[in-house]
């Protein structure tokens, strides 16, 4: 939009010989200049607008618009046709009451235009005066094609932009699914290990006694072969109800060391040293927190794009307190390039060598960081990424302890 109220300032004054007031109209259209490079230092395309952000900046559009408009004639310019652009945006992207709110702002606009605006004169050898008609017919042409377009590419935009984030989303409750399903094995695996420990008993009983009453030395070392596989039984179903996925009261929690241990231990044979680290206030002890699959596949994720762009080291560091748990990835790598950090946790964003150049084979789609971040803030974290002062980039995740933490067993 500034570009093209730049163009149409500059086509429509010497062009078109009209008397327009350059100094205010080029100062709104800074102003909305300078707001967008605020938005984008602000937010530094880390996250998608929420509703309310989205819905105060499309005001300011259709506000700017009709500020640009009352310097200009009002609602007589046939200009006036672009506050439609804003409100089918917001009709596009936004929930209906907000959508309302847009177009009742839009119509509010026209109306006061219609009564309230500069007027905008013609230059002529015979002095100011209203603009001839075959003039008047070329603009009215000209704003309705422009309208048009803008309109279009809006309305196309906003469409493309709900298609990346539904496949996406589709792509993220895929993996998350699959977690689940992950968790529900070791469930039945934990389950079947606790009805199978009492045949395995009598079965070694029987052995037992088999060895002391053997008839002969083969039936003994039969025997004795039964109490040796019962036992190696007895020690794999020992490792199966430890298996946190299990659902219990048990298994539904671990310790905040266990969860970076586990995030890091598929990584650790690619040549990268992954080292993981837990800190916390003196003389206590890191807390016990709910086993959640969303938790442990987003840091994993993210463990393993530092693993491919890491030079020689990856360090997991968490750190709790009293309110907050934060868990941080660095790597020495490059770090983030500036373009990639700008839309970073936005789908089909990546940098990722292919599977021929990336250490763990993994194929980057510009999705991992995207599901990362939408499973985390799932959970209640706050994700951000940014490079570090040394250099490597920085990928940390920020809990509301109450979010994380699981309460102390009573009575155990």
């Amino acid at each position: 939009m500034v570009a093209g109220q730049t163009i149409a300032v500059l086509v429509a004054g010497p062009g078109l010989d009209l008397k327009i007031p350059y100094t205010l109209c080029f100062s709104l259209i800074a102003l909305s200049a300078w707001l967008n490079v605020l938005i984008g230092l602000a937010f530094g395309g880390q996250r998608m607008a929420r509703e309310g952000e989205a819905t105060a900046q499309i005001a300011f559009d259709i506000l700017q618009l009709a500020g640009m408009l009352y310097l200009t004639g009002g609602i007589i310019n046939p200009f006036s046709l672009l506050l439609i652009a804003p409100v089918t945006l917001a009709a596009a992207t936004l929930p209906a009451r907000f959508a309302a709110a847009m177009g009742a702002l839009a119509v509010a606009a026209c109306l006061v235009l219609a009564v309230v605006h500069l007027p905008l004169p013609y230059r002529s050898a015979a002095g100011p005066g209203p603009m001839p008609g075959m003039l008047t017919m070329m603009t009215i042409v000209l704003s309705r094609v422009l309208g048009i377009a803008l309109t279009g590419a809006y309305a196309w935009q906003a469409a493309t932009e709900s298609a990346r984030m539904e496949l996406a989303l589709n792509v993220t409750e895929t993996v998350l699914a699959r977690e689940q399903r992950l968790s529900a094995l070791g469930a039945l695996a934990a389950a079947a290990a606790h009805e199978l420990g009492t045949p395995l008993a009598t079965i070694s009983v029987v052995a037992r006694e088999m060895v002391r009453n053997a008839p002969d030395e083969q039936t003994r070392e039969d025997a004795e072969l039964m109490i040796g596989q019962a036992a190696r039984c007895r020690e794999i179903l020992q490792r199966l109800t430890e298996m946190p996925e299990a659902k219990d009261a048990v298994h539904e929690r671990m310790s905040l060391v266990q969860l970076v241990q586990e995030t890091i231990e598929p990584h650790m044979i690619h040549g990268v040293r992954v080292e993981a680290v837990v800190n916390g206030p003196s003389g206590e002890a890191a807390p016990d927190i709910w086993r959640r699959a969303e938790v442990i596949h987003a840091l994993t994720s993210i463990v393993e794009n530092a693993v491919d762009f890491a030079r020689a080291e990856v360090i997991v560091i968490a750190r709790f307190d009293a309110r907050a748990v934060v868990i941080e990835v660095r790597d020495d790598g490059p770090g983030f390039s500036p373009e990639v950090l700008a839309k970073l946790g936005e789908p089909y964003v990546t940098s990722r060598p292919g599977a021929e150049g990336s250490r763990t084979g993994h194929i980057g789609m510009g999705l991992g960081f995207f599901i990362a971040k939408t499973l985390l803030e799932r959970t209640g974290a706050t994700v951000d990424f940014r490079n570090g002062r040394r250099g490597g980039a920085v990928v940390a995740a920020r809990w509301p302890r109450s979010a994380l933490e699981a309460p102390g067993f009573v009575g155990v």
